[in-house]
Formats: structure tokens, C-alpha cells, sequence
């Protein structure tokens, strides 16, 4: 019968070669680039170690499910937490139960269990489970030249269309601004931004604590992409940070705005912070910023800015196990705080 148990070691190959069968040799590849960090690195390991499980039968893995550590925030009390990542059970062995045992086993071992840009089976999975429901995490683009509205399924005449049609918005929604507050690029997070983290947090009901650790490991340390930070500069201290890197896509080049953290009640920071952004994004040649935010006040900002609200959101799951939550928590996400750097989505 199989077994599910605490990864080991020695399971790694087995993992690797159930990876390729599931994925393909490509994704393979990529999983090895990124898994000693992700996983082995991870400063919040509960004694240090990965907190990953995997099935067995006789000597053979067949199934696999992945957890990433966090501390997670709710209104400044914290609980220990985890993203759910990569799960994978053998194709022959599907639909026999397993893929939920490893979700259950997840969701007791840790105080909160945490889920963005889940696929339509684990949705669907998590539903049979009777997990709350909650809204998703809704993207936000910001138009920087008429390119900006192409889509790759769109023919091209389709494409040159809108351009034309769109450019008054693009011309209103790009213009430029300029910075109302000192801003400067930084190769590292030190601890005045944990003392960031502490002043800010208990503003959000929800939202994974930002130290200068977990920055490190999750956005200067990675091996597999490379991002570039601005920090908002205060009197003798930090007031916030931005997190963003260029890609370029089948109809152009984007700019995705990753992660920030500003007081929620620093308008003025936190929109000249998106000023940097959008510079960075012109010297970059975009034609466009993306990113994801829940909360209601940063994006009220980001409209202010010029941003709209896209369709194509990431499914968010999220499960408290630790503490009770009041009536209405996993319904009104205003005051949460998640963004696209949340979990392992860009990658």
C-alpha cells in the first residue's frame, strides 16, 4: 500500500524523475534550478527543514507535494503558515484518493495553509474539502504605449486597432509625474526593513511578514530570476520598498511590479514609489506594468496612478487552522496584503 511520509534525502531522485515524467524535461530542469532555495534555503524551515512530503510504494515515489514556510500576519499576531507549491502524483496512481491525502496531511501540519494561482483541479479539489471561499487576487496593468493592449491571440490588424482606438487613455494614463519623495535602489534588505515590517503590520489582516530574511531569500538570493529593489527613503529610515523586473512577451515588453510595502496611510510614498516604477519601466522600453494586490488601499492608489483593473485573476485559497477568525474574515479581503511575489508564482 503506499505511504506518505516526510521527505528524505534520499528521495530526491525519485522526485526528480517523477517531475520529468509529469512535466517534461524542461520543467525538470527549471524545479532543480530553483529547489535548494525554495525549499532546502528557506529561512522560516521549521527546524530547518524542507517541508515536503512524498508517497511511497515499495521503493518508488509516485507522489509528491511541496510546502513553502512563512510566517503569516494577522493584524500583527503571527501563526506559522505555508504556501502549497508543487504537487504531482503519478498519472497511473490519479484519482485514487492520494492527491487529497496530501493535501489533508498539508493542511494539519501548519497553522494557516496558503494557495495563489492554483490550477482548476485543485480548486477544484479544495472545494470538495469545504475550504472557504474567498475572492481572488485581481490583476492591475498600467499602459505605457499604445502596444500595450495587444493580445497574442489577437491578429495583428485586430491588434493595430485597438492601438489606435486606445491611445488617448494611453496618453492620459502614462504621462509622466514626478517623484514627491527620495528614492534609491538597493542590492540588499538590512534591518531597518524588518523594522518596516513591524511598524506596517499590524495595519493588514493578512499578510506574510516581510522581514529583511525573508526579503533576502526571496528576492535577492533566488538563482533563477533576477529582480531590482527601490526603497523609499524617510528621515533616518526606510518607509518602503518596491520589487520589479522587464520581461519580454509574445506582443511586447512588460514590467512587473512583484512586491511593495509602504504604511498604508503614506500616499504620497507609496505613489512615489509607483513613480520609480514607471520610470524604470520607460528606461526599460515596456509597454506596460503589471502586477497583483488585494489590498483596497494600494490599489485605490495604483488607479489614482493609472492603472486598471484586468480580467485573468490568480485564485487565491487560504485556510486558517491556528485561531479562531471572526465571521466575514475569508469574505472581506480589503485590509489583506498579497501580491504576485506571494508563494512561487513568478518564476
Amino acid at each position: 500500500m503506499p505511504e506518505v511520509d516526510r521527505y528524505r534525502p534520499e528521495d530526491q531522485r525519485g522526485i526528480e524523475a517523477l517531475y520529468r515524467r509529469i512535466f517534461g524535461a524542461d520543467e525538470a530542469a527549471a524545479s532543480r534550478l530553483r529547489w535548494d532555495w525554495q525549499y532546502r534555503r528557506n529561512p522560516n524551515n521549521p527546524n530547518g527543514a524542507p517541508l515536503l512530503w512524498v508517497v511511497r510504494e515499495g521503493p518508488t515515489i509516485i507522489g509528491h507535494y511541496a510546502a513553502m514556510p512563512v510566517k503569516l500576519s494577522l493584524g500583527g499576531t503571527e501563526i506559522d503558515a505555508a504556501w502549497g507549491t508543487d504537487a504531482m502524483v503519478a498519472p497511473e496512481r490519479q484519482r485514487q484518493g492520494l492527491g487529497e491525502e496530501l493535501f489533508r496531511i498539508w493542511d494539519r501540519a501548519v497553522g494557516a495553509s496558503l494557495g495563489l494561482g492554483l490550477p482548476e483541479s485543485s480548486r477544484q479539489l479544495l472545494q470538495k474539502m469545504r475550504w472557504p471561499e474567498v475572492p481572488p487576487v485581481f490583476g492591475l496593468v498600467k499602459p505605457l504605449t499604445r502596444r500595450a493592449f495587444r493580445q497574442p491571440q489577437w491578429p495583428m490588424p485586430i491588434n493595430r486597432v485597438i492601438s489606435a482606438v486606445t491611445l488617448p487613455i494611453v496618453r492620459v494614463a502614462a504621462r509622466v509625474r514626478p517623484l514627491r519623495a527620495e528614492v534609491e535602489p538597493i542590492r540588499r534588505f538590512d534591518s531597518t526593513f524588518t523594522e518596516l515590517w513591524e511598524r506596517v503590520a499590524p495595519r493588514f489582516a493578512l499578510a506574510v511578514r516581510r522581514d529583511a530574511p525573508y526579503l533576502n531569500w526571496k528576492y535577492i538570493e533566488p538563482p533563477h530570476v533576477r529582480y531590482s529593489v527601490a526603497a523609499l527613503k524617510g528621515e533616518n529610515r526606510y518607509e518602503g520598498y518596491a520589487i520589479y523586473r522587464h520581461a519580454q512577451e509574445p506582443r511586447g515588453r512588460v514590467t512587473l511590479l512583484i512586491d511593495f510595502l509602504a504604511d498604508t496611510s503614506d500616499d504620497l510614498g507609496f505613489k512615489t514609489l509607483l513613480r520609480w516604477v514607471d520610470a524604470e519601466a520607460r528606461q526599460a522600453d515596456s509597454d506596460k506594468i503589471r502586477c497583483y494586490a488585494v489590498h483596497a488601499g494600494f490599489r485605490r492608489l495604483m488607479r489614482q496612478s493609472g492603472y486598471f483593473q484586468v480580467r485573468q485573476p490568480l485564485a487565491l485559497a487560504v485556510k486558517i487552522n491556528a485561531r479562531d477568525v471572526p465571521a466575514g474574515f475569508y469574505k472581506d479581503t480589503d485590509s489583506w496584503h498579497i501580491t504576485l511575489g506571494d508563494s512561487d508564482q513568478d518564476r
